[in-house]
């Protein structure tokens, strides 16, 4: 390997024991917060070790998957990719994979060495069921992404006793952007499910759709206050992918990138105490898009494998193949070997911005979008 080539799978790793490492020292004052995260740093060691074993035999096993165990949501967010792709409505579609499925996909993750689940929907609250049986496997650490209207006590009881499940709040700055985004009155809810979570002394993390509206704020001192003051822990930049034509104006571009790298690093020096993971980030220097398995991979609520959220094509369905055969799919061999993923884009989502390209790879292949 070339001195200057990047290393997907060290830099993958490294970034997960930073994460732990970071959430251990952020924790200290909590004892069963740190022993918990003490003994998944263990459990992450161990699922490093196993993806290693398995490169050893020629087979690439990606540290993340990206888990939506429901397409219900009670929610209609502007701009929701979601609900534009047609995989979330206010009434499930199709049939969702039950939760003893999701609870053996859980633990063939577990045993392949997949150490992080990103549980998302739809809204994941609204399947307690398979949180539950998410909680059960300490070895994997889930953030679930949620809207945060569904903090009832019950729930908070969940999240004390499972460490495991990490809530994701998801938010679009001040009161103002995020209720335009999101609702009237979500920003208080935000705030009452992050301030219960405080009281009850567990960590929380904050997930920021960035856009060229809101930038500026979203990495300002003032924002970052309000969730610092609150407990929160990791927060989580994501770009804005454009679901129509008339929203691109608001992904970022190479300029606001920039911008966001710089920031992040400031913030990462002034504020040891919080964790800042920015999504997609720089690809080019990342070595290009981490979907179709090269870094994670998509399941979406019925069981397709998709190589990401934003890009909802699949040919081979969980329920029918076992984790390991569906990242070997045809559409996901399509991708690696055509080199989609490491094309230069404009901004936001390779992928998305490759549509034409991925129906075209699932033409010649004879394939067809699975549900």
């Amino acid at each position: 390997m070339a001195e200057n080539e990047f290393n997907l799978e060290k830099y993958l790793t490294g970034g997960v024991e930073n994460i732990v490492k970071s959430a251990i020292r952020a924790t200290l004052k909590n004892p069963r917060e740190s022993a918990f995260m003490a003994r998944y740093a263990l459990s992450s060691r161990e699922a490093s070790k196993r993806r290693a074993e398995w490169e050893a035999k020629g087979e690439h096993i990606p540290p993340f998957l990206i888990a939506s165990i429901t397409s219900a949501c009670n929610l209609h967010c502007a701009g929701c990719y979601a609900r534009e792709n047609h995989t979330c409505s206010d009434e499930t579609a199709y049939a969702q994979l039950s939760a003893d499925e999701w609870d053996a996909i859980f633990r063939e993750a577990r045993d392949l060495g997949i150490g992080f689940i990103l549980l998302a929907g739809g809204e994941p609250m609204m399947r307690r069921d398979i949180l539950e049986k998410a909680a059960e496997i300490p070895e994997i650490l889930f953030p679930v992404f949620t809207n945060g209207t569904m903090m009832t006590d019950s729930y908070i009881q969940l999240f004390d006793k499972a460490r495991n499940l990490v809530p994701v709040f998801s938010i679009e700055g001040d009161e103002k952007k995020t209720d335009e985004r999101r609702g009237s009155g979500i920003y208080k809810s935000l705030i009452r499910a992050m301030d219960k979570i405080r009281e009850n002394h567990l960590i929380f993390g904050a997930s920021v759709t960035v856009t060229t509206s809101n930038l500026n704020e979203v990495v300002s001192e003032d924002f970052l206050s309000v969730l610092q003051e609150r407990g929160c822990k990791v927060v989580i930049y994501v770009e804005f992918v454009p679901v129509t034509d008339d929203s691109t104006e608001l992904a970022p571009q190479d300029a606001e990138r920039e911008f966001l790298r710089n920031k992040l690093a400031q913030m990462r020096e002034q504020h040891p105490e919080m964790l800042f993971i920015s999504f997609p980030g720089d690809e080019k220097s990342s070595g290009g898009c981490l979907a179709a398995g090269r870094g994670f991979f998509h399941i979406n609520s019925h069981g397709g494998a998709e190589p990401c959220p934003f890009s909802p094509y699949s040919d081979i369905n969980v329920r029918d193949t076992s984790l390991k055969e569906a990242l070997h799919s045809r559409l996901f061999t399509a991708l690696q070997d055509g080199d989609v993923l490491m094309e230069d884009h404009a901004g936001g989502c390779v992928l998305f911005e490759r549509k034409d390209q991925v129906e075209k790879l699932l033409a010649i292949a004879d394939l067809s979008p699975a549900l």
